[in-house]
Order: C-alpha cells, then sequence, then structure tokens
C-alpha cells in the first residue's frame, strides 16, 4: 500500500513563516483534503510533498520513484492548442486516445473538438488540467483547489471523475470546501493560519 508522510515540516519565506510543524500521512485509499483559509499553506504543503520544495526542516517519506500527478492553482495549459492537443503533449506515449475521449466526454468537454484551449471558459480550462492530472501514469494525486470555478453540474462530474480514478492512488486535496471532501470521502486536515 503506497503512504506518503511529511513529518515536523516547517518553511518559511522572506522571514515569513508558512508551515509550522506540520505532520501528514497519506495513505492510498484514504484520501485526505487539507483544509484553511487562502495563505495558510496549502499549496507550499502540496509542493514539498511532491518534491517541488524543500522544507526548512523536516522530511517528506515516500516510495521510492513515486510519480505524482497534479491539477496546480494554475491551469498550466497551452493556448494555442485543443484538448487532445494538450494531453498529448503532457502525457506523451501514455496518452490513450479513446481513455482520454471518453475522460473528456464524461467531464462535459467533448463537444469542445478541436476549438483552441484560449478560446475555453474558466470551467472549461479547469476541466481540462483535471482530466490531464487523471490520465497521467501516477502514483500519487495533488489537487489544488480542482474546482474552482466550476458549476454545479460540472462539480459532480469532476467529483465522480475524481472518486473512479484516483483508485489505487494516494491522494491529497486541498479544498476551501467541506463538501469536496466529503464527496470523496476524504480525511480532512486542517492546517492552521500564520
Amino acid at each position: 500500500m503506497k503512504q506518503i508522510t511529511g513529518e515536523h515540516l516547517w518553511k518559511s519565506y522572506g522571514g515569513v513563516e508558512v508551515l509550522r510543524d506540520v505532520s501528514l500521512t497519506v495513505t492510498e485509499g484514504e484520501p485526505v483534503c487539507l483544509m484553511a483559509p487562502s495563505g495558510a499553506g496549502k499549496t507550499t504543503l502540496l509542493r514539498i510533498l511532491m518534491g517541488l520544495e524543500r522544507p526548512d526542516r523536516g522530511k517528506v517519506t515516500a516510495p521510492p520513484g513515486c510519480r505524482w500527478a497534479a491539477v496546480f492553482q494554475e491551469d498550466r495549459l497551452l493556448e494555442h492548442l485543443d484538448a487532445m492537443g494538450n494531453l498529448r503533449f503532457a502525457l506523451g506515449p501514455a496518452l490513450e486516445a479513446e481513455r482520454a475521449r471518453t475522460l473528456l466526454e464524461e467531464l462535459g468537454l467533448g463537444e469542445a473538438g478541436t476549438k483552441q484551449v484560449r478560446d475555453y471558459s474558466g470551467g472549461m480550462k479547469r476541466r481540462l488540467a483535471l482530466a490531464r492530472a487523471l490520465l497521467a501514469p501516477s502514483d500519487a494525486l495533488a489537487l489544488d483547489e480542482p474546482f474552482t470555478g466550476l458549476d454545479g453540474d460540472s462539480r459532480l462530474r469532476c467529483l465522480a471523475a475524481v472518486e473512479r480514478l484516483a483508485a489505487g492512488r494516494v491522494l491529497l486535496l486541498a479544498s476551501h470546501s467541506a463538501d469536496d471532501a466529503l464527496a470523496l470521502g476524504a480525511r480532512v486536515e486542517a492546517l492552521r493560519g500564520n
């Protein structure tokens, strides 16, 4: 069973403390939802657990060769490409075209066709960023406010896709919504703001 642990993590930027002695364990099959006010360190904690940043103190333990897929707060899409072009660029040979088309349809992006991402609404971009993360071969998923800007129907579609496709992976979600945690059966971990 895959497990990722952060032990006594501290992080400051320019003398401003963002994380203070945070410990967290996330296990495959037991999603965790980080909840805290903006600026309390949710994104920083995700980045440290993914290995994108180093803590000032503390350590992260993950399975050897642990592969992460992520939805960042910014969509990080290639605006001049369509949905499949973005997925092809990000996933390379790991892209299974039929599986990707099925997921895009499920997320309400099937009608987007060959439309360039620059012409997508904010919610469409968010759903494409989520599709990219869900389709990527990975051991762990970090989803940073993945449902921001989505209407009720789109949010439900995305939650259902995450629940189904996160199976067998470690799932860590940062959200302001207790409803997201409840829908995914996630354990809520509250970060205290500094």
